[in-house]
């Protein structure tokens, strides 16, 4: 795209930027923000409580929810873009809440684009949020590109490089990168494994002095009662779980604990699930359970059938060839069985359902782009997951939606479809408190205010999809392990 032309709003999106309003501070510059654009007749799910507002009019200027009411109480401007809502339902932007945003070399591997391809990916789904789980310093950029409406993308929340005993083997690199990454600009720390207890420690001490969060992995070193005693932003995978359900008496090598505790299920005692539940809650930690990651390498489905999923068309060869792999190497593990990758997703179901009986805060995300989560299409696949474990439609949803707002201090401007919110929105074609599966019904997306309708969005999908198959025809062959890692690296 063009550059867009310096300006008074582009000027206030790089002070929100830097002064730390954050990313719903300011909405896209260089949009048609004098016409107003109104939803007619259309199902309202607000999102602020369980319910369906009928026949509404949604009317939206610039970057903003302008006006949400009764068709006959909401007068529509005589100049606005009319979009008929009529048997549709219009629901708050969903957030994928452990995305990963592709560094810039990831083009060298596939292909001029990706990046952006990747950020279309997620909001052809409806996904108006993320949160960056594996920062890199382009992605600052990305975001104020993003903000800016140079690019088309969700809003991006970024960690800066992760946390790991490699990077960060020393106390005095903890301090240092603590302090750089705060002043940089990133929103918060990212936690993966292989940090010592000393290294971690002070990491939490520099955090919290300087005022930036941390989240992601719990290290073996430091453990999850530590982890919750820190206070985590948020704690994703459920790691460190399934360590603390292992029953009183038993002796697992916890060192090949494996997959996020894969190697454990025959040691859970599931009476222990309540009591950590509470702990969680008392500690006032999120959870990110990225359930979908799991059934993807548990489930005794072959992989190549997960391969041609629809989704796939959207996703390079050469890692789609990686993917096969690398779950194929998880399944040949000799702690594997088709029952016991049964019985690890069904633990974690009903950890899941009792950590949100418990009020514990969830917020919804799968890891994307990671083995067969396709950026999008796994965020909604997610859904039907947390569905499958006891939450309803609606607690799904607000996952997605409402939790998120909260989680990032931000539901006075978003997460819910209300006058004065940002206009992050999802059209669909069917009720999603009906039926969850009904948010993949995609009739448009609106990203802060710009309406992409189903038909623009199908159009950049298939013109990806047949990229990516050019590619592939004329891609040379090459090991398949040159773009892999082991499952036990998930991020």
């Amino acid at each position: 795209m063009k550059p867009i032309r310096f300006s008074a709003r582009r000027l206030l999106v790089a002070l929100a930027l830097v002064f730390g309003a954050g990313p719903y501070a300011v909405g896209a510059a260089g949009q048609e923000a004098a016409r107003p654009l109104a939803f007619t007749n259309v199902n309202v799910v607000p999102m602020d409580r369980e319910r369906i507002l009928e026949n509404q009019t949604v009317v939206v200027q610039g970057d903003r929810i302008g006006a949400v009411g009764g068709a006959a109480s909401i007068p529509v401007p005589a100049d606005a873009r009319r979009i008929d809502g009529r048997g549709k339902y219009l629901m708050p932007g969903l957030a994928e809440m452990h995305a990963h945003i592709p560094p810039p070399q990831a083009e060298e591997a596939y292909g001029a684009g990706y990046v952006e391809n990747v950020l279309f990916l997620y909001v052809a789904s409806g996904i108006t949020t993320v949160r960056g789980m594996l920062g890199h310093p382009a992605h600052l950029e990305l975001r104020r590109r993003v903000v800016a409406g140079e690019i088309i993308g969700p809003t991006i929340y970024t960690a800066g490089p992760s946390f790991s005993g490699s990077s960060v083997p020393t106390v005095e690199v903890a301090r240092r990168m603590v302090t750089e990454q705060k002043a940089a600009g990133y929103d918060f720390l990212k936690i993966h494994p292989g940090l010592s207890r000393e290294v971690f420690d002070t990491m939490v001490a520099v955090a919290s002095r300087v005022g930036i969060h941390f989240a992601g992995h719990v290290p073996a070193a430091v453990g999850l009662r530590r982890a919750l005693e820190a206070r985590y932003a948020s704690i994703d995978h459920l790691d460190g779980y399934l360590e603390m359900l292992v029953a009183d008496g038993a002796s697992p090598n916890l060192s090949r604990a494996g997959f996020f505790g894969s190697n454990l299920v025959r040691y859970v005692d599931e009476e222990k699930i309540a009591g950590l539940a509470s702990a969680t809650r008392d500690a006032g930690v999120w959870l990110i359970p990225t359930q979908v990651l799991i059934e993807n390498f548990a489930t005794p489905e072959d992989p190549e059938s997960l391969a041609r999923r629809p989704e796939m068309r959207y996703v390079p060869a050469a890692m789609l060839r990686d993917w096969v792999r690398r779950k194929a190497e998880f399944m040949g593990d000799p702690g594997y069985s088709p029952e016991t990758g049964r019985r690890f997703i069904e633990i974690r179901a009903k950890l899941i359902k009792a950590l949100h009986d418990a009020r514990v805060p969830l917020a919804l995300g799968s890891d994307a782009p990671q083995v067969f989560n396709v950026p999008g299409f796994s965020a909604l696949r997610e859904l039907r997951a947390m569905v499958a474990a006891g939450l309803t439609p609606y607690q799904a949803l607000a996952m997605g939606t409402r939790n998120v707002a909260v989680y990032f201090n931000a539901l006075d401007r978003a997460g819910t479809v209300e006058a004065g919110k940002v206009a992050d929105l999802l059209l669909v074609d069917g009720n999603p408190i009906a039926d969850v599966g009904n948010v993949e019904r995609r009739a448009g997306v609106m990203l802060r205010g710009r309406w992409l309708p189903d038909a623009e969005i199908r159009s950049r999908l298939e013109a990806m999809a047949a990229g990516y198959r050019t590619g592939a025809a004329r891609e040379e062959p090459r090991p398949a392990h040159a773009m892999g890692r082991s499952a036990r690296a998930a991020r």
